[in-house]
């Protein structure tokens, strides 16, 4: 039977340290990228708050006050989904490197198992192939699975993508919709 020498576990250890600061390392990352986008957003909202108020003072009928909400609803809706659209691809970014870290992580320790089984299973007493057999055979089938989940968490993940820009879309045009109409009755 083998067991795991002083040097393994350490090299281990540091492995393991070295993964979990590189995560963290992505994990201030994307927190860095929503910080700047909301400054930027924030820093927007202010200034086209000041512009919009100085545009509503300016007006002088009903008719241009009607005028003036409908020219800012679009862009309004569209900077929303912008900044939606935005959000999701830092989250998604961010994402996919814990999973593409967590994937390698997991390979490697799939190859160190199969490793140590594969050691234990050739110092195993006679007439016990069966059960070699048995265990490879559940290995094989775990490793199955394992994929399995894993493309169907991925083809999730791709229609939840696919689903938030529609809805992203329909909003946008909505908007747009909403603001001709009001324009046209204002007019």
């Amino acid at each position: 039977m083998s067991y795991l020498t002083p040097e393994q576990l350490s090299a281990a250890a540091k492995a393991n340290l070295e993964t979990l600061v590189g995560l963290t390392g992505k994990a201030f990352e994307g927190v860095e990228k929503l910080v700047e986008l909301n400054m930027q957003v924030a820093k927007a909202a202010l200034s086209e708050s000041a512009e919009n108020a100085k545009a509503m003072l300016a007006v002088k009928d009903a008719q241009e006050l009607m005028a003036l909400q409908a020219s800012l609803l679009q862009p309004s809706a569209e900077k929303a989904a912008a900044y939606s659209r935005h959000v999701y691809d830092i989250a998604s970014t961010t994402s996919a490197e814990f999973t593409k870290t967590a994937e390698a992580q997991l390979t490697e320790l799939q190859k160190s198992f199969v490793s140590a089984v594969d050691g234990a299973l050739k110092n195993a007493p006679a007439g016990t192939e069966n059960a070699v057999t048995l265990v490879k055979s559940a290995i094989t089938a775990a490793n199955n699975a394992y994929e399995s989940v894993n493309k169907a968490a991925k083809q999730a993940a791709e229609i939840a993508e696919a689903n938030f820009n529609a809805v992203t879309t329909t909003a946008v045009k909505a908007s747009q919709a909403a603001s001709k109409t009001a324009t046209k009755r204002a007019a």
